[in-house]
């Protein structure tokens, strides 16, 4: 055999390590010159390469959010279920799920980040395990009311302080800076102190058992609610009542902001809720909004604009037109001095919408769907949030302050 032979085979017999980006920097050099000069080399290296980005896909290995909707839609149409889940309980089942798929991957050390869970200017920081004991708290409240053993352990149990046991000081992995949400008496007092005993009760296991423990609740509610379709059943928060569907749609709300604190904390890729579930989100917070309104001025006037004056009727007449971009877009006049029925706000409109009673909106307003839901989830600063407005500012100001009032801790 020639030198040139020998030189040729030695030069081949790299093309495996060069396409898979393997092969030494000198060596991939040479071995690249002899391609130019070379066909039957330069047709193997080219197959190589193909193959070899096969076996290294930039694209994420996650199946796209639409894919299980996709496959309960056709087992569904083969077979359908004997108790079929109410459309307002398929934001939650859908939401629980993605949390659980992430919780799945999470190894020994993931267990341990600490999640940045941003609420009303401040930041309270919770590991994994610790925001599912809060997501089960606050989902006990559906559970009594359906009838369902309550998780939350009974008793007098960990007060306000207890909860300090959630994260020690963070000082190398969270800037001292961000400050902690204060205790929340009031009407929130029920919530804390049930989130505070369940904490502590759970302190003890193992994050996958804490894992577990949510995620059997989570199944026998979703398995409930199929059994109360109407969703007309009351659900006292202990500071506000909401009728189960309406109930369902907000936790199917607080577990998607807290599945996607989780999963910054984690660096891992959580999808935006399905358009179709998103919407739902967006419809319980505009009519849910006039309670808001009405709390702002309670509790914090210097937010609140000037009522208007009544018009002839004895009413007032004061509107806001909410525009709501991207999946969930739609439009909605919100009542800034009062509810106009049983859902408070007018909406959405369209060509078959009734024409809604009161003067003409003093102010528009844009937003997106998703930053609608985090600022009532007050996970953004109503003042820092682009919105895009025409008309009365103080208007805008109003709603996008009242707007944080319907989160709980």
């Amino acid at each position: 055999m020639s030198s040139t032979e020998e030189q040729h085979d030695a030069l081949r017999s790299l093309l495996g390590a060069w396409a898979l980006g393997a092969c030494p920097t000198r060596d991939a050099a040479d071995l690249e010159r002899h391609l130019r000069t070379c066909p039957e080399c330069a047709e193997e290296a080219a197959r190589l390469r193909d193959a070899a980005g096969w076996l290294s896909l930039d694209e994420p290995l996650d199946q796209p959010g639409s894919l299980r909707q996709q496959v309960i839609d056709w087992c569904l149409a083969r077979r359908p279920a004997e108790l079929p889940v109410p459309a307002w309980g398929m934001p939650y089942t859908a939401e629980t799920a993605k949390l659980d798929a992430l919780l799945r991957d999470l190894g020994p050390e993931e267990w341990q980040e600490v999640a940045e869970l941003p609420w009303h200017g401040g930041t309270e920081r919770l590991r994994p395990a610790e925001v599912l004991g809060r997501l089960t708290a606050v989902d006990g409240f559906l559970a009594l009311a359906l009838g369902l053993p309550d998780p939350v352990p009974a008793g007098p149990g960990a007060t306000a302080a207890a909860a300090e046991r959630r994260v020690p000081p963070q000082d190398q992995a969270v800037p001292a800076a961000l400050p902690r949400v204060p205790p929340q008496g009031g009407p929130y007092g029920a919530i804390a102190a049930r989130t505070a005993r369940m904490l502590a009760e759970q302190g003890a296991l193992a994050p996958q058992s804490v894992r577990s423990r949510w995620r059997r609740q989570t199944h026998d509610l979703v398995r409930s609610a199929a059994l109360a379709p109407q969703g007309n059943t009351p659900v006292d928060y202990g500071g506000t009542v909401l009728p189960l569907r309406d109930a369902f749609v907000d936790r199917a709300l607080e577990c998607y902001v807290h599945g996607e604190d989780v999963a910054r904390a984690v660096a891992y890729p959580y999808d935006p809720p399905a358009p179709q579930h998103l919407r739902q989100m967006v419809e319980l917070v505009v009519r849910l909004l006039p309670r808001a309104l009405a709390g702002l001025r309670a509790e914090r006037p210097e937010h609140a604009g000037a009522p208007a004056a009544p018009d002839h009727g004895g009413r007032t007449a004061r509107r806001l037109r909410l525009v709501i971009d991207g999946p969930a877009a739609g439009e909605w006049l919100v009542p800034l001095d009062g509810d106009d029925g049983p859902d408070g706000a007018n909406g959405p409109d369209g060509p078959d919408a009734a024409p809604p009673s009161g003067g003409e909106p003093v102010a528009s307003m844009v937003l997106d769907g998703l930053e609608l839901c985090q600022l009532a989830a007050a996970h953004r600063d109503p003042d820092r949030l682009p919105v895009g407005e025409h008309g009365d500012r103080a208007a805008v100001r109003e709603v996008l302050h009242a707007l944080p009032l319907l989160s709980r801790p």
